[in-house]
């Protein structure tokens, strides 16, 4: 049974509070990102990555774009410690690239920790501690003075290493647990560590905070950062750093947010993977900044490649409905979002719009190697005809009349619910070829020959269930003349109320298409369409077709 009595709130909000940040509407400029998939990601995994798998995960973060990679926790695992030195010792380090290694502040961890990092072009040492009142009092069971010491020890350990040994080395502390951390404490301990590594603009320490449980709703995490950024000290001098988890579904937002708020710097993971609900996910972060016109310095241009290598390697699946990289993120089964979409793709193509302005779709497929007609518009039984018409005429090129349009629409929809099924595009078409296109049985015309004579006059060979007869009709035009011959030759009532016509540009073919609508004496209307290389026998097709759907 649910107690909600056992609960409270277990955070503590900035003792000053400008609220700065609120008066922002966007964020300019992208922050540093530090890929954390190959530490917190990895260690989230049922099944960790083997060595090979890192590897070509690691190759897959730098085709990204990320210039810092934390790639583990080297004195920890012989396994991380084993793939730290195959990137160092095989030149798989970018020159532009930073790996960064996690410790804890333990003596003999932060030397193995030096050892693991040699020959790396250049290396951040994280370092941490927790300092959060549930671990400063159920787990280490020491006073706040006994906490900061493990931090200061830490950074002076961590100092003199880096002088001792050759390389290229920055530092990174993390409050561990900031979110249960009274903010008053944080930044003293976080002080107290910058006097110890004396950061300067040239060589800028990272102070990490991360939300290593999330605790609170998001503003007072942006009000903590933006506390922790004005009370620093050597703030020109420091990175702040951001690495939120997700446990309250807020990972993005205590993100944005913080960033509002002053933050720097943001570790996440792809897809946000990670321990318990995960981590922050950065491909939605650098998305949300691309569709707003900000450059993320990240590359997701062929995301359904980063989709597969990430389930391929992690064994993990990236659900459906995930911002951006989901096989559905994109779908419209609606038909009255489909219609939307429709009407917006035209209008853009009709304008030579430049700008983004879609309705539902916030980002143009194809800036992340998506398509509109398999990923936009998805046909089931709850499709309209706007999109069963528009992914008729973007997949395989035939441009409905209206009515028609709406005809094929319920056609399709009743196929689809039927079947109980999504109807791929292929099996789309097969309803519109079947119902629609070239129908020549029980009637078609075989030849046609004009003379102009008081309009059109028409000779027309017309077999009606395998019977061939020759009859005439005379009409204000030749696809007109035909069909009055047709009449004559069935004995049918019927007129062309609707047709249209356009050249068919899909494939290697270069055909017309045609469509025809009759109206019949007892008041109803069949639809057919045809296809040739003349566009007048495609609207004798037509007519045929809409004739046998009688």
């Amino acid at each position: 049974m649910m107690d909600v009595t056992k609960y409270g709130v277990g955070y503590y909000p900035a003792p000053k509070s400008e609220y700065r940040w609120v008066r922002k509407d966007h964020i300019d400029k992208a922050p540093a990102w530090c890929s954390v998939d190959l530490r917190d990601g990895n260690q989230s995994l049922i099944v960790p990555m083997s060595l090979e798998e890192k590897l070509e995960f690691f190759g897959l973060l730098v085709k990204i774009g990320f210039k810092e990679i934390e790639v583990g926790f080297p004195a920890a695992s012989e396994t991380e410690y084993e793939f730290l030195r195959t990137l160092i010792e095989q030149d798989l380090i970018p020159p532009d690239v930073t790996v960064q290694v996690l410790t804890q502040c333990r003596d003999h961890i932060i030397r193995k920790t030096f050892e693991a990092v040699q020959g790396a072009p250049s290396a951040v040492i994280h370092f941490y501690n927790s300092t959060s009142v549930a671990q400063r009092e159920q787990v280490f069971k020491k006073s706040k003075s006994e906490i900061k010491k493990i931090a200061t020890d830490g950074a002076a350990l961590v100092k003199q290493l880096a002088a001792e040994y050759p390389g290229n080395f920055r530092f990174e502390y993390s409050p561990e647990s900031f979110t249960g951390t009274e903010p008053e404490y944080a930044l003293e301990v976080c002080n107290a560590v910058l006097d110890s590594l004396e950061p300067t603009p040239e060589k800028p320490v990272i102070i990490n905070l991360p939300v290593t449980v999330a605790m609170s709703m998001s503003h007072v995490y942006a009000n903590q950062i933006e506390y922790m950024s004005d009370n620093l000290k050597y703030r020109n001098s420091v990175v702040l750093s951001l690495h939120p988890h997700n446990d309250r579904g807020c990972g993005v937002a205590d993100t944005e947010l913080a960033l509002l708020a002053g933050a720097d710097r943001v570790e996440g993971t792809l897809f946000g993977n990670g321990e318990r609900t995960g981590n922050v996910d950065v491909i939605t972060l650098a998305m949300n900044l691309y569709t707003h016109g900000v450059d993320p310095h990240l590359d997701f241009s062929d995301m359904p490649a980063i989709v597969e290598l990430y389930e391929r390697v992690t064994r993990m699946h990236v659900y459906e409905r995930t911002p951006y990289a989901g096989a559905l993120v994109f779908a419209a089964f609606s038909g009255s979002h489909q219609d939307a979409i429709a009407k917006g793709m035209n209008w853009r193509k009709e304008h030579g719009l430049h700008q983004w302005t879609v309705p539902y779709i916030p980002v143009d497929p194809t800036d992340i190697g998506r398509t509109y007609d398999a990923d936009v518009i998805r046909i089931n039984s709850q499709s309209g005809k706007g999109g069963i018409g528009y992914l008729l005429q973007q997949k395989f090129g035939y441009d409905l009349p209206p009515k028609m349009r709406e005809h094929f629409g319920y056609t399709v929809k009743a196929v689809s619910d039927h079947a109980h099924k999504e109807l791929p595009p292929e099996e789309v078409f097969g309803v519109f070829r079947s119902t629609y296109l070239n129908k020549q049985s029980p009637v078609s015309v075989q030849e046609a020959h004009f003379i102009q004579k008081s309009g059109i006059f028409a000779v027309v060979t017309v077999s009606v269930n395998g019977q061939a007869r020759e009859c005439s009709g005379q009409g204000n035009g030749r696809l007109d003349a035909v069909c009055n011959a047709v009449k004559a030759a069935c004995g049918m009532d019927f007129t062309i109320e609707t047709y249209s016509e356009h050249s068919l540009e899909h494939g290697s073919t270069s055909e017309a298409a045609a469509y025809v609508g009759l109206r019949w004496a007892d008041g109803s209307t069949t639809w057919g369409a045809g296809t040739d290389t003349d566009i007048i026998q495609a609207g004798i097709k037509a007519l045929a077709s809409a004739v046998n759907n009688k």
